[in-house]
Formats: C-alpha cells, structure tokens, sequence
C-alpha cells in the first residue's frame, strides 16, 4: 500500500474525491493540451540538465507531438502557440539553474521515491517521483520540482501550504533515503511560464523546516488513518470544478 502526493492533495480537496479516483480507479480527465506540454517541457529538463539535448527545440517538438497523440490531439491554434511558446522556455533552463545554484552536480533526476511511513501504523509507503536533485559546493542537495503554468504564480500560490507540502514531503523522505541530515536540503519550484513577458524560467526557494515537515506529516498521518478506516466524507465546498460533479459516482 502507498500514497503519492497527488493522492493526499485530492484527500485534501475531499475524501471521496480520493477514493473515486485512487481506490475505486475511476478516471475521467485523460489529458489536454496543457498537461501534454508540461509533460513533453518536463522531458526536455530531464536530459538537459545531463546536456543529452542536440537541438532542444526538435527535442522538445517531438515529445510534445508523442503527447498530444496518446491523448488523441491533433494540431489546432493553442498547439502551435505552445509550439512558439516553448522557444521562449527552453534557451532559459539552464542559465537559469547556473545563476541560482552556481556551479552544481546533477544528485539524480526522476528519483523514486518508495519509503516506509515510520509516522504511521498503517503499513503505508510514501511514493514519489523528485524531478532534480542537485548538489552544489557548498555540500547542500536542492530538491527542485519543475511546475509548468501561464504567466506565473502569486503569492497566495506560492504559500500555500497544499502546494508547498509536496517538495517538503519530498524533502523529507529523501533525507531518509539518503540518511542526509536535513539541514543540508533546501527545497525549490521551478516555473516554466508559457505567456510571461518576461522571466519565462523562475526558479524560488520554498522553506521547508522542522515545524513545516512536522505540519506536513501530520497532515499526512491523518489521511491514512483516515482512508485506512474507510471514512470518505464528501466534501461540497469543494465540488466547482470536480470533474464527478453531478455525474453517476457523485450526486
């Protein structure tokens, strides 16, 4: 038994939301375009960053093109603007990385992880997937998840806690991976921005001490005491937007 993050976020938003979609594997959102050109930008940085990229752009076409077609999208408007949007991403990763970090080794890339829940009795693991991990010279590891969005993020986002958990999560079970003291990993988002003016790649730091991870894995704890018990409580404040609103598995 395991929980990704994902899973716990949508515990969050409504129990029964969770377990529609995680227990009871009903699916309803199989992808847009959105989802396809973050996914194809995600792939880029993977092998940029391990400099396997010739020529981004293609490298970036291509994926974004093998996206599109598992979700049955053909060429339209929005998929050539994302197109030109992406020339405006890519040439920007890596300066970017180099201006924050410095000189850096690449730790892992798409690192799992699969770690027990010591907090919890209930026999869950914790699984996820960290996008980069890097290691500077001053001997600190960067936990850093690449989120793509339109023109940016405001403060409201960048402090809010559901979003914030995941790198703490992360953070957290990396260093029990690793048997690395906390203290060495600092966390950050990555924002790849398709319509910003300007800044297209942002990179920020996203604090993530001992009263965080405590707040973090607490909220953890008592969602799987919760889901192990089977309580999925339906929570309507949270119904706008739910793509099971009013259909057969939610009235």
């Amino acid at each position: 038994m395991h929980i990704s993050y994902s899973e716990l976020k949508t515990w969050a938003e409504c129990p029964w939301k969770r377990k529609l979609s995680y227990q009871d594997r009903v699916k309803k959102f199989i992808g847009n375009e959105f989802t396809a050109f973050g996914r194809a930008l995600h792939f880029l940085c993977e092998n940029l960053v391990y400099d396997k990229v010739e020529d981004p752009e293609d490298f970036f076409n291509l994926a974004f093109e093998k996206e599109l077609a598992g979700i049955g999208k053909e060429e339209n408007d929005l998929i050539t603007q994302m197109r030109e949007q992406a020339k405006q991403i890519h040439p920007l990763i890596m300066p970017e990385l180099t201006k924050i970090f410095g000189e850096f080794e690449v730790f892992s890339v798409e690192e799992k992880l699969y770690q027990d829940i010591k907090d919890s009795d209930t026999g869950y693991k914790f699984k996820g997937f960290i996008d980069l991990v890097i290691k500077t010279s001053d001997e600190k590891y960067h936990v850093i998840d690449w989120k793509t969005c339109s023109w940016g993020w405001d403060a409201k986002k960048r402090s809010d806690k559901y979003i914030t958990y995941q790198l703490t999560l992360y953070k957290k079970f990396f260093c029990e991976k690793h048997n690395i003291d906390p203290k060495l990993v600092e966390t950050h988002f990555a924002l790849l921005k398709r319509t910003a003016k300007k800044d297209n790649v942002e990179i920020f730091r996203v604090t993530s001490g001992p009263r965080k991870v405590e707040n973090a894995t607490k909220l953890l704890t008592t969602a799987l005491i919760h889901i192990s018990r089977g309580n999925h409580v339906k929570d309507r404040r949270s119904c706008s937007g739910c793509e099971f609103k009013k259909t057969e598995h939610c009235r």
